[in-house]
């Protein structure tokens, strides 16, 4: 896979086209940009989305090592080449992309028409989950599979969710021998997961436009805790939580979800 730090290298996205109003969608650790494609498609009459691979992720360039600080400015410099050359977007990030859509703010708030944050906060969480995920797709023999199929089975005596375990195997692609390997970074990804999960000191903050923060009603990453934190950084942070969800909330309540950014997204363009 190719380097970021290579002249040519490029961050992999896709636009579905709709609408005047703009939104970049930033997926979560081991995901990809189509994660987002159902709520996309279902802003399609109001709304033109980027569906973006992050570095170290699906189709896009690797990294040396896991910084924060390095993930946004990559992904500012491809919303600055193409989507967002002439006018800002809404972004929306999940977790580990809801971290670097909250340091792309930051950082880079000309880029930014709004801020949409999906259950992440900006503090240190758990590595543990993670650890065990990521760690057990290192021990899989790729070379005693055949088949997505057959992966499945061997992986499910250690990952039990099926809706889980089809989330990581999207990840698992044909190489040019007729073989199996995984698309991300997937080593440097499991020795960076303490870097991951946390998140780095900043002096900024983002004034700019409202902040909505989705939290799942049955997910434990946002806290009395967290809200503190989130508004020093975000002082117009709007929290709202989405029953019958948990950290997954675009995949769990996939029409409420929808209504709900799109409700927000218009008041960005609306104002």
């Amino acid at each position: 896979m190719q380097n970021c730090s290579e002249s040519d290298a490029r961050i992999h996205t896709e636009v579905i086209e709709g609408g005047p109003r703009r939104v970049v969608f930033l997926h979560g650790l081991m995901g990809r940009g189509k994660n987002f494609t159902t709520i996309a498609r279902g802003l399609t009459d109001t709304t033109t989305s980027l569906l973006v691979d992050l570095p170290n992720h699906g189709a896009s360039c690797w990294t040396e090592t896991f910084d924060y600080f390095e993930i946004a400015d990559l992904v500012a410099d491809e919303l600055r080449r193409d989507f967002c050359k002439d006018e800002p977007a809404v972004v929306l990030g999940h977790s580990l992309g809801g971290k670097v859509a909250m340091l792309l703010a930051l950082r880079h708030p000309e880029l930014l028409a709004g801020l949409i944050i999906e259950d992440i906060a900006p503090l240190d969480s758990s590595t543990s989950e993670f650890e065990h995920l990521l760690g057990t797709l290192l021990e899989l023999d790729l070379t005693d599979i055949s088949s997505r199929r057959e992966a499945h089975a061997k992986l499910k005596t250690d990952i039990d969710n099926a809706g889980v375990r089809g989330f990581l195997l999207q990840n698992l692609v044909r190489n040019d021998d007729g073989g199996f390997t995984w698309q991300p970074n997937l080593q440097m990804l499991y020795n960076a997961l303490p870097t991951i999960v946390g998140f780095p000191d900043v002096d900024e903050m983002f004034e700019d436009h409202p902040v909505l923060w989705i939290k799942g009603e049955n997910s434990d990453y946002i806290n009395d805790e967290a809200t503190v934190e989130m508004r020093k950084l975000f002082p117009m942070t709007r929290k709202i939580q989405i029953r019958d969800a948990s950290h997954w909330v675009h995949s769990e309540q996939p029409k409420i979800f929808t209504e709900t950014i799109d409700y927000y997204i218009a008041g960005r363009y609306d104002e």
